[in-house]
């Protein structure tokens, strides 16, 4: 087993997934706007490191997707982050890309930037105790998109990307995510997702990547949400599957699932699905954000101070979480 494919396994093991707290400032800001919180350095960390020392972060969250200025900040016990996470039994990471601008010769469409100075980010934010990134490409989706160039320009990125990583012994995340806004239907979600995932390999294989040495972060096959043409969870599940099956390497250890919009329920209805038909050798986990999050950021909001009901909520969210990617999950386990 390399040493890449061991922090893989270290990350999404017996239901382990990942907490995505890589927001930026902007959109972090926005989070804390809309529960009435000042968004100061120092209120993105209280809230943070609440997560962070949360005791699920043992048994549940395997990795913890951080952002620049979060990776740098010292915690309340005087620890680095990084520390604080490690100490916890989760490993740290980090979102390298620079977020997603106009493409070139498309401008409905996007492509992910923050290839320039990459290499020397990396050995910084590896210093600091990173064990693996993300990185997003990001397609919209109707009837002309996702474009051949959007499709190849960003599975470029990714392979780039995830190339340098492990030169610099860290796991990459690939995140090529479909977007959820739209009227298409789940079919139509297949057909691109299965095109985006197949172009990323293509490239990833071509740039001489380790697939072993990789997380997938792709988006569950949905309807769109302004679709008149909405599909059952248990369809959810398996064309999801049939997605995968068809478009990854058997070499890829994982496959954490983004939320993508879905709520804190839904995330984990479907994960559980996902699992109890899965019929492949991938592990089959989580890597959320808001469907983490949510609920803990709306107590914690009332009360700054109190740390252990914060806690409480984000240790129930994740434990339905790491339930539902071993296929245990039921909804008389909610609150």
């Amino acid at each position: 087993m390399s040493e890449l494919n061991s922090i893989v396994l270290k990350i999404i093991k017996s239901g382990k997934g990942i907490l995505a707290a890589d927001e930026s400032t902007g959109t972090m800001s926005k989070r804390l706007d809309e529960v009435n919180v000042t968004s100061t350095p120092e209120n993105r960390l209280l809230f943070r490191e609440t997560l962070f020392s949360s005791s699920c972060m043992t048994d549940c969250i395997g990795g913890v997707i951080l952002y620049d200025e979060t990776i740098k900040q010292i915690s309340s016990k005087k620890n680095k982050i990084t520390e604080l996470i490690s100490e916890m039994g989760s490993l740290p990471g980090i979102k390298v890309d620079t977020g997603a601008k106009v493409l070139a010769g498309s401008p409905d469409e996007n492509v992910t930037e923050g290839l320039d100075g990459l290499r020397e980010r990396l050995k910084e934010y590896y210093k600091l105790g990173a064990k693996f990134t993300k990185w997003r490409g990001v397609y919209a989706i109707s009837k002309d998109y996702p474009s051949k160039l959007s499709i190849s320009s960003n599975a470029h990125a990714l392979a780039r990307y995830s190339a340098l990583v492990q030169e610099c012994n860290m796991v990459p995340i690939v995140e090529p995510e479909v977007l959820m806004e739209g009227e298409h239907s789940a079919e139509d979600c297949l057909k691109k997702t299965s095109e985006v995932i197949n172009k990323c390999f293509e490239e990833l294989i071509l740039h001489k990547v380790d697939l072993k040495g990789i997380i997938l972060k792709p988006n569950m096959i949905l309807a769109g949400n302004k679709s008149k043409n909405k599909i059952s969870n248990d369809e959810i599940a398996k064309l999801t599957i049939k997605c995968l099956k068809n478009s990854v390497p058997s070499e890829v250890p994982g496959i954490a699932f983004l939320s993508g919009g879905q709520s804190e329920v839904e995330a984990t209805q479907n994960l559980n699905l996902i699992n109890k038909y899965n019929d492949t050798n991938f592990i089959m986990t989580y890597s959320y954000g808001r469907a983490l999050q949510q609920s803990a950021l709306k107590f914690w909001s009332k009360d700054l101070k109190n740390i252990e009901g914060t806690q409480k909520i984000f240790n129930h969210r994740s434990k339905m979480n790491t339930l539902a990617a071993q296929g245990k999950w039921s909804k008389d386990l909610e609150i």
